[in-house]
């Protein structure tokens, strides 16, 4: 039975593959970008390790997707190997997003042995003293690289996550660089989306231009590095047009070369994953699009995961793209797109609405100004 009466086309069928849970708001660093505005002191009501492990069996019941622990800094909750294993036992592919300063060579071991099968840590600045300042602690910078080096040895998988606002942009090639050093398979650049005590930085984040000229240059750099580093922009949609647009126009010749042959859709499905492919879990249960759109589809300490998963309206939302607004509901890259829904939340208190940092202008927007502005 269909959600509603809108032709199928329009519903995006859900696959849950990726979940971020969130299992401690806690964490040892101070950044100044945080989405949860984190502090190193005891959040009330975080879930239990029970809790934790009856959320992952319901997790289980609906698909087996990727499982991301992340926080705050998850290494700072005493039963997080425990929580890994339980997820692991289960059939998850359990990863952690980490800020990599606690990573000794001993937890580096322990967490192989879960297995924990990849590590992202975050990196914003290739500069010892601006990471520092930036992470609000000194040494944090040594410290990562620190973990990283434990990690690896210890035969874990590495990505590098790095916050792209004014601040860092031109230093994004010196942080390819360093993530290829240091034997980082991937290389994810997030959008800043300003929210939490990342508010403070609303003024730092790029303008829509130079947004597509980041997500231009990162196609560049994919196409060049071929499979040597898998690049995943993160709250920004639009790449997936812009990929589309790059695509279309590359000349037929240009598959020549094997590096060129590299095709960033094969691994990328879509831009907006919220509540289709992804979701976010908060430390006391709030499951959300991401982590990044501040609004609760349901909390599973009164509905159980697949219940919220299936049936919540936001996500029933999310799902339906009749239901955007403005130029991102006439665009004919909506469905590989489909706008920041927190980028549009954040900027309008309404998350169909347009996506904000687009500069792309549909044709069929166009034609319809021209029409009103006629009529005017």
């Amino acid at each position: 039975m269909s959600m509603n009466n809108h032709s199928n086309k329009d519903i995006i069928e859900p696959r849950l593959h990726l979940v971020a849970w969130e299992i401690t708001r806690r964490c040892n660093l101070f950044c100044a970008h945080c989405r949860s505005s984190s502090e190193n002191e005891p959040y009330e009501n975080e879930l239990t390790t029970e809790e934790c492990y009856r959320l992952i069996d319901q997790i289980a019941e609906v698909a087996k997707p990727i499982l991301i622990l992340t926080g705050g800094e998850p290494l700072v909750r005493p039963d997080v190997l425990q929580i890994a294993r339980y997820g692991v036992s289960k059939g998850l592919r359990v990863v952690m997003g980490t800020n990599g300063t606690l990573i000794t060579r001993k937890l580096a071991t322990e967490l192989k042995k879960v297995p924990v099968s990849r590590l992202a840590v975050s990196i914003d600045f290739p500069i010892p003293e601006r990471q520092d300042e930036f992470r609000g602690k000194a040494g944090a910078y040594q410290e990562a690289l620190d973990g990283i080096a434990n990690a690896r040895s210890a035969g874990i998988e590495v990505q590098i996550n790095s916050t792209v606002t004014k601040l860092n942009v031109h230093y994004l090639a010196d942080l390819l660089d360093l993530s290829i050093e240091i034997g980082a398979v991937a290389f994810h650049p997030f959008m800043l989306v300003p929210t939490g005590r990342g508010k403070g930085l609303e003024d730092q984040e790029l303008s829509p231009q130079q947004y597509e000229e980041t997500l231009n240059w990162i196609y560049d750099k994919q196409m060049e590095l071929g499979d040597r580093m898998f690049f995943k922009p993160t709250d920004a949609p639009h790449y997936m047009r812009i990929v589309k647009q790059r695509e279309s126009e590359a000349p037929r010749n240009q598959t020549s070369n094997s590096e060129s042959t590299y095709q960033p859709m094969q691994t990328i499905t879509r831009g907006c994953l919220a509540g289709t492919s992804y979701c976010f879990i908060s430390h006391r249960g709030g499951v959300q699009g991401c982590g990044y759109l501040d609004i609760e589809a349901g909390n599973v300490r009164e509905q159980s995961f697949g219940e919220i998963w299936v049936n919540a309206p936001l996500f029933r939302d999310l799902r339906d793209l009749s239901k955007l607004k403005g130029k991102c509901g006439v665009c004919v890259y909506k469905r590989v797109c489909g706008g920041c829904r927190a980028r549009a939340y954040a900027a309008t208190g309404d998350y169909l609405e347009a996506e904000p940092y687009c500069v792309y202008e549909p044709p069929l927007w166009t034609k319809a100004n021209k029409a009103r502005q006629k009529g005017d």
